[in-house]
């Protein structure tokens, strides 16, 4: 056999150059990116439904802030009623402010943010830099902030300076906040990656959704009305004033300045905006070489002593004491079980406050808090996920399905009574409606005891999986999406099918001026019945239904 080239393979890929058993530099910043590129498309195949709505989000992301971008670039220029380039000034405070802000809530949900998922390679500080840098400039994040910042900072350009400090401080500007992001991730990864992280992250997320609301609601106050010379921008001359000296604002304001011809206080806007630059990637580099180096605390060996309940004493005795106790348990340590919870709350605090911003609050909103809550009873079952089987195992008659389910409904009850008597009387108190405070409260445990029988029998006939993965926006398996719509939408409407005696009583009583503190007596006791009923139909088809709710509840 002659030697021949076509003998030699071909497409041999290079070994990639080792030194001392330590890759490369070079092969550790094209590894990175490359890992992040895969991170990607890995997520993008795992179905196609995600695949097409991140497309989708994307495509009409970066349009949005298209749509943005040009209607900043065609504000007025500076005139009695504000300067555009305030409004400009003002964006991106905002968007470094998100930046700075996400790591902190979304944190568990990327995989690329977490350096501590890095930390058993041999990897030097500067290499991993350099690549984490350039990874985390992938994405539509980076280039819709490139757009806005770029509609931000032509809003107060004025000539070819005004462009050339545009083409310098925008991408720094942008590359800034992707510091600042990360910086903060990797500062704070082993405690965002714990518990506590995770709960902070829940509350931070409510709070985040609240102050949006308020602000959504001062924004429209302010700018609601459009003067005779348009959008009145006056009130964001005192707040810009502040951020422009503030980097990475800085360097978008720079463009501005530069078009009237202060170009040395330009070149000290960019100069600002560069030297915070340089200081975020020393915090993010001594933050990545104390994670190399420092051990975690969940690899240590600790030794704790087993310490009881505390309120176990005032739990009912039996298997429904147990039940209660283990479900309180899990709403407070299980981060999804918590989030369930407290965004329940949130949606309802949320609501009230904007009720009372713009005058129509009343206290009959109480009613959606007995709604909310009373559905914390949906996919009891999906939320144990593989573990259910242990449940299971101990579900031997009837009297066992009733006593687990009793006693998963008195623990939402611990919880959702309080929150309901008093949000009821801060209601009554903000919108000054005492008289109406008997009712609402009706209405409102009326509507609890019903969310419980729904969510109780919806548990039964309809669960999901509930993925045990750090994901928080991933609330099911791929393929129980239509589970997940009919529990949503049909304990809604089923607890207001159910509530609806009550609530028609209060209808009728409000409309012809008859008594309406009859619901106060009524609403509870009515609550109290269908729940008990909705109890004893779930637990009459739970034995049955085992092998199904085992086979829904496993991860696939």
């Amino acid at each position: 056999m002659s030697s021949s080239p076509a003998a030699v393979p071909a497409a041999v890929p290079a070994a990639p150059s080792v030194r001392g058993g330590v890759p490369d530099d070079r092969t550790v910043v094209r590894t990175l990116v490359s890992l992040k590129l895969r991170l990607l498309r890995n997520g993008l195949r795992r179905s196609r439904g995600r695949a097409a709505l991140y497309v989708v989000g994307a495509v009409l992301g970066v349009l949005f802030a298209a749509g943005i971008a040009v209607a900043f670039a065609l504000l007025d220029r500076p005139t009695e009623a504000g300067s555009a380039g305030d409004a400009g000034v003002v964006l991106a405070g905002a968007l470094a402010l998100g930046w700075a802000a996400i790591p902190l809530f979304l944190f568990s949900s990327d995989e690329s943010a977490d350096p501590t998922r890095l930390t058993m390679l041999p990897l030097r500080p500067a290499p991993l830099l350099r690549g984490s840098v350039l990874a985390s400039l992938i994405g539509p994040g980076p280039l819709v902030s490139l757009i806005l910042l770029t509609g931000a900072a032509i809003s107060g350009a004025d000539g070819m300076a005004s462009a050339v400090a545009g083409a310098v401080g925008v991408p720094l500007a942008v590359l800034t906040v992707v510091v600042l992001s990360r910086s903060v991730a990797a500062g704070n990864a082993r405690l965002l990656s714990s518990r506590r992280g995770k709960d902070f992250a829940i509350f931070g997320g409510l709070l985040f959704a609240l102050l949006v609301q308020i602000a959504n609601v001062g924004s429209q106050s302010v700018f609601g009305k459009a003067g005779e010379h348009g959008l009145d921008l006056s009130p964001l001359a005192p707040v810009a004033s502040v951020l422009r000296w503030v980097p990475p604002v800085g360097a978008v304001d720079a463009a501005r300045t530069a078009g009237e011809g202060r170009y040395g206080l330009a070149l000290l806007q960019l100069a600002a905006t560069a030297g915070l630059l340089v200081l975020l990637l020393r915090w993010w580099r001594s933050s990545l070489q104390q994670l190399m180096v420092t051990a975690d605390a969940s690899t240590l060996e600790v030794v704790r002593g087993v310490q009881g309940a505390r309120g176990a004493r005032f739990l009912p005795g039996g298997r429904v004491g147990a039940v209660m106790q283990r479900h309180l348990r899990y709403a407070w340590r299980e981060p999804r079980a918590k989030a369930a919870v407290f965004t329940s709350i949130g949606m309802t605090l949320v609501i009230c406050v904007l009720s009372v911003v713009q005058g129509w609050a009343t206290v009959y909103l109480v009613a959606m808090a007995g709604m909310f809550l009373g559905l914390q009873m949906l996919n009891l079952f999906g939320m144990d996920g593989s573990a259910f089987w242990m449940v299971a195992a101990t579900l031997l008659t009837p009297a066992d399905a009733r006593d687990e389910l009793r006693g998963r409904a008195f623990a939402v009850l611990s919880y959702a009574v309080p929150i309901t008597l008093v949000l009821a009387p801060a209601l009554a108190a903000v919108s000054g409606d005492w008289a109406g405070l008997p009712a609402a409260t009706g209405v409102a445990f009326a509507l609890l005891g019903s969310g419980i029988a729904i969510g109780a029998v919806l548990s039964v006939l309809a669960p999901y999986t509930m993925p045990a993965d750090n994901n928080p926006m991933r609330n099911a398996a791929p393929g129980q999406g239509g589970l997940v719509m009919v529990n949503s939408f049909g304990s809604i409407f089923g607890s207001a099918v159910l509530a609806s005696p009550v609530a028609g009583y209060l209808g009728w009583a409000l409309a012809a001026d008859g008594p309406t503190w009859p619901v106060l007596l009524v609403g509870p006791a009515y609550g109290a019945l269908v729940a008990a009923l909705g109890l004893r139909l779930a637990a009459g088809r739970l034995l049955e239904r085992l092998p199904e709710i085992l086979a829904k509840t496993v991860e696939r």
